[in-house]
């Protein structure tokens, strides 16, 4: 009678798997919540497209 074939890597891969998709997982819910929660005030920026090299925002919100 011939024992159960254990599959190459035993327990490690069954470890990392999972820890690899929480870290990625955490990772992802933290960058949401700091979108969410980074409200930055207006700052000064140019109003106009005069194309003086500046940067301008795309559409102010202020």
């Amino acid at each position: 009678m011939r024992g159960r074939a254990r599959l190459p890597g035993g327990w490690l891969p069954w470890v990392l798997v999972p820890a690899g998709l929480l870290l990625f997982a955490g990772a992802n819910a933290h960058l949401v919540y700091v979108a969410f929660q980074s409200q930055p005030e207006c700052v000064e920026h140019l109003k106009s497209a005069d194309g003086d090299g500046g940067y301008r925002a795309a559409k102010s919100a202020c």
